[in-house]
């Protein structure tokens, strides 16, 4: 084992997926090509990328792992019981996972549950902060005493959000949100599922999100992420994996149509927009 495989190697967590004896394998997702053509998909590094385009199926497959290996959703209701993951349940329950060290830590992270939670966390500290200015109103005439009792629950509640988030998802862009979030939530030693994190973040906030990344793989973080965007793909030392193509297969970055017709676009705009 060379001493960059071996370095790799102590960041990982989740080494390969691959296909176990399934009684019910009709209907979807098992009729889409991909899960037709998956044998063994090994993981060798500390990030991987799924990379292809929308229909590829890799969204499909990161969602079947995460639901695998039984992460804990970020925005979402509980992987075991959310009704958006029904069918992919199914698909979980036929993937064997080779791990060379199990862990619990990380989550899962879908783009659209980012934007829910982030509404989600603006109702809460409104709704605590109404419970907080309710207070004077419903213990008017009580001892000081009583009243600072009645408003620690609240204060708690909301100090706890400033010392996690600062203003507050709600008062940040949704990119900051992100980083925020992201920051706040990350553990060491822990497996992170991450379906097309660019969404909220601009090119700037991208490379604020590879600068996170680099500093968690060296906390034994490992990441699983589908992305289209060709700032995140270009994270040092990441595996590519292309969905485009089957069987999935490792594909070098500047192999990438994404990278490419991104480039192409950029040296010569004029030459597509003309076709529009």
């Amino acid at each position: 084992m060379t001493v960059q495989r071996a370095a790799a190697d102590k960041h990982l967590h989740l080494k390969s997926i691959s296909f176990r004896p399934f009684p019910d394998v009709r209907g979807f997702p098992f009729n889409l090509p991909l899960v037709k053509s998956l044998g063994e998909l090994e993981f060798t590094t500390p990030v991987t990328f799924f990379v292809g385009e929308n229909g590829s199926g890799k969204s499909t497959l990161l969602e079947a792992i995460a639901c695998a290996v039984e992460a804990v959703t970020v925005g979402s209701e509980n992987i075991r019981t959310d009704k958006s993951l029904t069918e992919v349940r199914r698909l979980a329950q036929a993937l064997k996972l080779g791990w060379a060290k199990r862990t619990h830590r990380g989550f899962f992270l879908r783009a659209e549950d980012f934007f829910g939670y982030a509404r989600q966390m603006n109702q809460v500290r409104a709704e605590l902060q109404e419970d907080l200015d309710a207070v004077d109103e419903d213990y008017r005439g009580r001892s000081n005493f009583a009243i600072s009792q009645a408003k620690m629950p609240y204060q708690h509640e909301l100090s706890d959000m400033q010392q996690r988030y600062g203003g507050g998802l709600d008062q940040r862009s949704h990119g900051e949100s992100f980083l925020a979030l992201f920051q706040n939530r990350f553990v060491p030693e822990g497996l992170y599922l991450l379906d097309e994190p660019e969404a909220p973040l601009s090119p700037l906030r991208q490379l604020a999100f590879l600068a996170m990344l680099k500093d968690m793989v060296e906390q034994n973080g490992q990441f699983i992420i589908a992305t289209h965007s060709p700032i995140i793909l270009a994270f040092p030392g990441a595996t590519l994996l292309s969905f485009d193509t089957l069987p999935v297969k490792p594909v070098a970055y500047s192999d990438l149509e994404h990278v490419n017709l991104t480039k192409a676009f950029l040296n010569n705009p004029d030459s597509f927009l003309r076709r529009l």
